[in-house]
């Protein structure tokens, strides 16, 4: 029976975590007081990271013992969880969410 296990953020480093949650604290709160354009720049920083992230917990399951053999295994046997799906199609539709529209003051 193949053991199937998973690889959380905190699992994998825990400074990436805490770095993830100031950088989407500071997004929250760019948001909060209505700072669109930082709001924007830290949407895309927060993409950004998210994507390195996810790079580094993929490259850290490939090469976690330095052996091909055990890092095979442990690469078959942790996989991605959906959170990481939600999480980074959350990211893409912040970097999304702001975009710049000219106010037509014409019509009164």
């Amino acid at each position: 029976m193949p053991f199937k296990g998973n690889w959380v953020l905190y699992q994998a480093d825990p400074r990436l975590l805490y770095i993830s949650m100031a950088i989407v604290g500071i997004t929250t709160l760019c948001l909060f007081v209505r700072a669109l354009r930082a709001f924007k720049i830290m949407a895309i920083v927060t993409l950004i990271w998210s994507a390195l992230m996810a790079a580094a917990v993929f490259f850290k399951i490939n090469n976690y013992f330095g052996s091909k053999f055990f890092d095979k295994m442990l690469a078959k046997t942790i996989h991605f969880q959906w959170g990481w799906v939600v999480l980074l199609v959350g990211v893409l539709l912040l970097a999304t969410s702001v975009k710049k529209v000219q106010l037509d003051t014409t019509k009164v």
